[in-house]
């Protein structure tokens, strides 16, 4: 069974309405949006990578999930497991808490297991927000919606290129890939003006496409329009093959949203951007301009979890 087969499955059983039918990367219980992430070594991060930067990881995708819907991170639940002396786990630790601090969460429980010394560790994190007066579904798209898209993309697939080259690489593209930043502010700010809301990490393109499939539209992506850094353009350059690289990589945290009210914008705190990467359509499925031209979308959307 590949991801869109379990998932299916999985769906079957979720039928309480706090749920949302598994559409979203979040539920909705009672005031309270819940969400879990689980990072496991050699999928989601490098097994050399520092050990503070994977427990700031872990806080940080749960985050991006919450800021999605709109919530405030309150509180986390942690799955620990322990392999070694606990000086790797120790580090780790000293990462989650700097998270959490960052993001205002408190941790209130979880669990822990001993790992065989050689097993891949897999670390799970239950995080819950306070819900908003609105928190946007993924699939309340309508046609004519332009796609809007806060933060930028490519900078923490560049810096895993980078470390996949050279394990000593540093700078910023190789931190935006380790210590991402959820747009918890940006989240909370937008949550009421949107149609559908979700945050981009598995990449762009794969997630709008879950977007498109979500409302049962197209959505249309222009490339030319995607916001990359200057950093990630000094790197990889800013030409189609880039961008479809930006646009496939995954890791970016940003923010991908429906909406029809063009000052929206004006909501968004001092300093954040807001950038119109494409639209929704009637149709189905994903298509891709660049500089004006149709492009033909890759094989490759994006991270799946399962062949």
């Amino acid at each position: 069974m590949n991801e869109r087969d379990i998932i299916a499955r999985v769906r079957a059983m979720a039928r309480h309405p706090a749920a949302r039918g598994l559409m979203d990367d979040a539920a909705l219980l009672d005031g309270w949006v819940i969400t879990h992430d689980t990072i496991a070594e050699g999928v989601h991060y490098l097994p050399g990578d520092p050990p503070e930067t994977v427990g700031w990881k872990l806080a940080a995708v749960n985050a991006s999930d919450l800021a999605a819907k709109g919530a405030e991170p309150t509180a986390g639940l942690l799955s620990l497991t322990i392999n070694g002396d606990g000086a790797w786990e120790s580090a780790f630790l000293d990462g989650l808490e700097q998270a959490f601090e960052a993001f205002g969460m408190a941790l209130i429980g979880g669990d822990t297991i001993a790992l065989p010394p050689s097993a891949p560790r897999v670390l799970g994190l239950t995080a819950l927000g306070r819900a908003g007066p609105v928190t946007p579904r993924r699939s309340g798209g309508k046609a004519g919606d332009t796609l809007w898209l806060v933060g930028t993309l490519g900078d923490a697939a560049a810096g895993l290129a980078q470390l996949r080259d050279d394990a000593a690489a540093e700078g910023p593209l190789v931190e935006a890939y380790r210590q991402p930043r959820p747009l918890i502010a940006e989240g909370r700010a937008l949550a009421e003006r949107v149609t559908a809301m979700m945050d981009v990490s598995d990449g762009l393109l794969i997630d709008a496409a879950r977007m498109a499939e979500a409302c049962n539209l197209e959505a249309e992506i222009d490339l030319s329009a995607l916001p990359l850094s200057p950093v990630f353009v000094a790197e990889r350059g800013d030409g189609l093959e880039a961008r479809l690289f930006a646009a496939t990589g995954g890791d970016d945290y940003a923010l991908l949203a429906a909406a029809s009210d063009p000052a929206l914008a004006t909501c968004l705190p001092d300093g954040a951007k807001l950038h119109a990467i494409g639209r929704l359509t009637e149709g189905a499925g994903l298509s891709l301009r660049f500089e004006g031209a149709e492009v033909p979308v890759p094989e490759r959307l994006g991270h799946e979890h399962c062949p």
